[in-house]
């Protein structure tokens, strides 16, 4: 497969990542600034999403150029992207369901409304990219490469 058939399957997950981001990061950024939030758990719910954000762009960023640049290398096999979604997958279920329980599943701010919402889609994201690499994982186990071995021969 060509590069960017590649890139084009992986923008979606750090595009979304990136709207996360900026939506988590204006909110805290507001209320830091003028104590405006409705209770401290909503406050310190934001930055944890703010957090996982973080997270998701920097590494998933990191992982495509491990994936272009270095396939050989320990960092781009299946283990370690196993990994490091297993821990954003557990990120992104405690950001979702913690926003969720806070803002009570109901209509607020709507920026509170569009974090709680995209911090459910990259929860969706993340278990759809973690069932891929798992089959990608089996089948790269039955060719003989192992858990350690490329995700894509």
């Amino acid at each position: 497969m060509a590069f960017r058939d590649h890139m084009q399957r992986g923008y979606p997950y750090v595009f979304m990542s990136d709207l996360q981001l900026a939506i988590s990061a204006w909110l805290t950024s507001r209320f830091n600034a003028r104590h405006d939030y409705f209770s401290v758990t909503e406050r310190d719910r934001t930055r944890f999403i703010l957090f996982a954000s973080i997270w998701t762009t920097v590494l998933s960023l990191c992982y495509l150029l491990f994936f272009f640049a270095m396939p050989t290398n320990p960092l781009s096999s299946v283990l370690s992207l196993m990994v490091f979604l297993i821990l954003t997958w557990i990120f992104w279920t405690a950001g979702a369901a913690s926003i969720t329980a806070t803002l009570g599943g109901g209509l607020n701010c709507r920026r509170l409304n569009a974090m709680e919402a995209f911090a459910w889609i990259l929860w969706i994201l993340t278990t759809l990219l973690l069932i891929v690499v798992a089959i990608r994982g089996i089948l790269a186990a039955r060719r003989g490469d192992g858990v350690r071995g490329p995700l894509f021969a």
